[in-house]
């Protein structure tokens, strides 16, 4: 990636609120992992970490993780996300090395009106044992959007990473964290300080690398979930008990390891409208480098029992798109088996994202939950290409269902957008099928309906 380019798109992603369309990954503009998601007031917020390309001279480890700040998005319907801007930086906390780029998993909660946002990095001094290291911190705001106001110094008696808060139901707030164990310890009511000496939780596996820790309550049970390395690559693994600090019993996997050896993975999980969410980190847009990583959305689901069904990471990911915004075809639902590939728009810039290629007819590739709202017949407007000019067919709710349009795409070396006029379509949410109608490859960007 260019690095120029990617520092001013940085710096206008700091001063603006910028809207990005749902679909995996949702956070389309700039790298991002380890997401915490919170509901606050009917909206969804997610405080993840930002990857970025290690600066030139810097004298930075190389290939490894470089952090230098934290953003804040939100969603009302998990379409639409709205990003904040930067809440937290590495040069405006007074305990914090500004040269380390280590800002790593953080978490963010509600009490008494004020908002908790933690945050690890590496320490500029040592502390009483004579160590740097790594250093949990609390900023504070008024709203969850911020601004943020970093208390002095990192909380006593730690020294860790990856903070995760859980306030009970009788009101007393755990702070979890991970530095080869993971470990609890109960916060005083001001939340910034220790009210009990940090415990490693038992039972966990012994072998592998356990960070990470998120923990929720659902039915009574408390469920410590994290990522382990059990092979070579992390997967997202739970134990389950009655309190919050245990005793916790391994039960299960959440998540298995990344079919592309993606070596990390961080995550949340939250309820929202009546459904359960996993948010999760993968390296979708920087496919040869894992430590450049973007945060996912896939739909969660509990057993009778309170167990956890496992979550197959989809491109889809979750949420409605109106059919008057830009429909990413390459973030499907469904593909066919023969004829449809998809690969980068740009290899030296991948956020300009993917396109779809239907090399022969019969080739298909499906979108979900798309909202028609309106019952007037209007035009698909496409952005696509073909070298010799194609044929493709758009169908609704199935690969053989009715034709919506027929669209000729015209013979040309690049994409261009081109529009058709397209029959009724019943107002509802609907899903929607591109079908290559002849064997004339077509690269299609996205679509949409006007």
């Amino acid at each position: 990636m260019n690095i120029r380019k990617y520092f001013t798109l940085a710096f206008f992603v700091s001063v603006s609120m910028l809207s990005c369309w749902a679909q995996n990954p949702i956070i389309r503009d700039q790298f991002s992992a380890d997401p915490t998601a919170r509901v606050i007031n009917g909206k969804v917020y997610v405080f993840p970490s930002h990857d970025i390309p290690a600066p030139p001279n810097k004298n930075l480890r190389e290939n490894w993780f470089c952090m230098p700040d934290y953003h804040v998005f939100s969603s009302e319907n998990l379409s639409y996300w709205t990003d904040h801007g930067v809440i937290v930086s590495q040069n405006k906390v007074a305990w914090v090395d500004s040269s380390s780029y280590s800002m790593w998993a953080p978490d963010c909660i509600e009490r008494n009106g004020k908002y908790y946002f933690y945050f690890p990095a590496n320490k500029n001094v040592a502390g009483p044992n004579g160590r740097k290291g790594f250093g949990i911190g609390v900023a504070v705001a008024d709203k969850p959007e911020g601004p943020y106001i970093p208390e002095e110094n990192a909380i006593e008696g730690i020294f860790g990473i990856d903070p995760n808060v859980l306030i009970d139901k009788d009101g007393q707030a755990y702070l979890y964290y991970s530095m080869g164990n993971i470990y609890v310890a109960k916060l005083k009511e001001n939340m910034t300080e220790l009210a009990s000496e940090p415990v490693a939780i038992a039972n966990l596996p012994e072998k592998g690398l356990k960070e990470g820790p998120f923990v929720f309550e659902r039915n009574g049970k408390y469920y410590l979930t994290f990522p382990h390395v059990e092979n070579k690559t992390e997967r997202l693994e739970y134990a389950m008990g009655d309190s919050p600090e245990g005793p916790f019993t391994m039960t299960g996997v959440i998540m298995d390891e990344s079919e592309t050896g993606c070596w990390t993975n961080h995550h949340s999980l939250i309820e929202y409208n009546d459904q359960w969410y996993l948010f999760y980190h993968h390296n979708d847009y920087s496919p040869h480098f894992d430590k450049n990583r973007s945060v996912c959305i896939d739909s969660l689901f509990f057993n009778a029992d309170g167990t956890i069904q496992k979550v197959i990471p989809t491109k889809r990911g979750v949420g409605v798109t109106p059919a008057s915004g830009k429909i990413q075809l390459d973030r499907y639902s469904a593909i066919s088996e023969n004829g449809a590939t998809i690969a980068f728009n740009d290899t030296t810039n991948t956020f300009a994202g993917w396109k779809t290629t239907l090399a022969n007819e019969g080739a298909w590739i499906s979108y979900n939950a798309v909202n028609f709202e309106k019952k007037k017949t209007g035009k698909v407007v496409v952005n696509a290409g073909a070298l010799n000019g194609g044929i493709v067919e758009l169908r609704i709710d199935a690969v053989d269902g009715p034709v919506l349009a027929e669209i000729n795409v015209p013979e040309s070396k690049k994409m261009t957008v081109s529009k058709t006029k397209i029959n009724k379509v019943e107002p509802g949410i609907h899903n929607i099928f591109v079908v290559a109608a002849n064997d004339n490859p077509v690269e299609i960007d996205w679509i949409s309906f006007e």
